[in-house]
């Protein structure tokens, strides 16, 4: 082997050799690669030379021998990639050193006077090959690892649905892929950075599910023990008639129960919107009904003394045509968020018409001046089941489904939500809602007291 033309042939001849002693197409690109890198690295050496031939073991094998009289030894780099793909055993020698690349045959194949036959004819009949031959077969190969990746990626996609709830076998799985992969060129490698991702997933996945059953099952136990602490005290027949102080305590199963209901809405609305079941119902939506039949409800659970709930002057908010129970799902999450974590200060809901033409929108922006949110943890808020650790957390329990339960929803109504923070500074989330219908005039922003500003 003397030049860049005898490479070419080499891997043709690997190639063609696999094929004919039985071995997989995958084994067959292995072995090929294998001996195109190892022969092009020893180009330049004294008296190069291959030969094929077959070892009679215990289980016969394929065992390609490249061997020079003089020349520098091969890069360890080199005879680490080979082996990555087919057995590789290196003899050094100051006057005649050689490479052994072992390739094991498939069991129960055709006997071994029969193999030797199909060696022989097959070195008989090689015929020269060009750089243009080289090349088209390199892309055949990238395109037969391509589709066969392809298909491991798909059955990978199906084990994951059936072992999900078992992560140390997706983990084995994912493990058992990567080997694999790392035996293919460069070509096929990039797919591995996506199995990755899909594994990654599927591990937040499962810390979500962890997530969920420790939030959940504390946030409706709460409530429902109340109801049934207070109900079993106003049941209780040494009780007399209901007093004031049992009058507010009615008022409390009245209000744990509303929360437990709405709690209970939401988790069944994302079990509806996952499956793909829950569905708009678009009609015309009188904003002014809306805005104040949220700022009663909240105002009467977040009623802060030291923050003011500022919102659109009513007759500047216009009708549009969406889903109103989504809709309100949407407002009520975000407004409550900010009730919740704001102290002191402001939490603003703005309404604006989006006059873009051919793009009729409202534009909904809920900005507050509460705890905000670190910036290490923006990636992670729109997270199902996650919250921000920390004391902010102290009387203020949630599942964390309000955020991704809001982004959920927007989309389903073909909007967009996005979120800007500041850590101590407040927080601002903008939701775009489509399909205006325009019968009013855009509202202009206001003051608590109503009054332009």
């Amino acid at each position: 082997m003397t030049s860049s033309q005898d490479i070419f042939s080499l891997r043709r001849s690997a190639r063609r050799v696999a094929a004919d002693l039985g071995l997989e197409r995958q084994d067959q690109v292995r072995l090929a690669t294998a001996l195109s890198e190892l022969g092009r690295d020893r180009l330049g050496c004294g008296a190069l030379t291959v030969s094929f031939r077959l070892d009679a073991a215990e289980q016969p094998a394929l065992v390609v021998t490249l061997e020079w009289d003089r020349g520098t030894p091969p890069p360890a780099e080199t005879l680490e990639l080979a082996a990555r793909l087919v057995q590789v055993e290196y003899d050094p020698d100051d006057d005649h050193s050689r490479i052994v690349v072992r390739q094991s045959l498939p069991p129960g194949g055709p006997s071994l006077p029969e193999l030797r036959r199909r060696l022989a004819e097959t070195l008989g009949h090689d015929a020269p090959t060009t750089e243009a031959d080289h090349l088209r077969a390199q892309t055949r190969d990238l395109i037969t690892a391509l589709e066969e990746t392809r298909a491991q990626r798909e059955e990978l996609r199906r084990l994951n649905e059936e072992l999900e709830e078992t992560n140390q076998g997706v983990l084995a799985l994912y493990s058992e892929l990567t080997k694999e992969l790392e035996t293919t060129n460069s070509g096929v490698l990039a797919l591995h950075s996506e199995l990755d991702e899909k594994s990654r997933q599927l591990r937040e996945a499962g810390e979500a599910k962890t997530r969920f059953w420790t939030n959940i099952s504390h946030e409706l136990r709460t409530p429902i023990n109340a109801i049934v602490a207070l109900s079993r005290l106003l049941l209780d027949p040494e009780s007399p008639a209901l007093t004031a102080d049992q009058r507010q305590q009615v008022a409390f199963i009245a209000s744990s129960g509303g929360t437990l209901l709405a709690l209970v809405g939401d988790l069944l609305d994302v079990a509806k919107a996952e499956a793909g079941q829950l569905e708009v119902q678009a009609a015309p939506v009188d904003l002014r009904l809306l805005v104040a039949e949220l700022t009663g409800t909240l105002l009467s659970g977040y009623g802060a003394e030291d923050v003011r709930f500022t919102t659109p002057e009513p007759a500047c908010l216009p009708t549009i045509v969406t889903d109103e129970h989504l809709l309100t799902r949407v407002l009520r999450n975000l407004l409550s968020n900010a009730l919740k974590f704001t102290d002191r200060g402001e939490v603003r809901l703005d309404v604006r018409v989006d006059g873009d033409p051919g793009a009729a929108a409202v534009r909904f922006t809920v900005s507050d001046t509460g705890i905000g949110i670190p910036e290490d943890e923006l990636g992670r808020v729109f997270e199902e089941f996650y919250q921000v650790r920390g004391p902010h957390q102290n009387g203020r329990a949630g599942t964390g489904l309000g955020l991704p339960y809001a982004r959920m929803l927007t989309e389903l109504l073909g909007g967009t939500l996005t979120l800007t923070s500041t850590h101590g500074a407040g927080t601002r989330v903008t939701v775009r809602i489509p399909e205006l219908d325009r019968a009013r005039p855009a509202p202009q922003q206001v003051k608590e007291d109503g009054s332009d500003q």
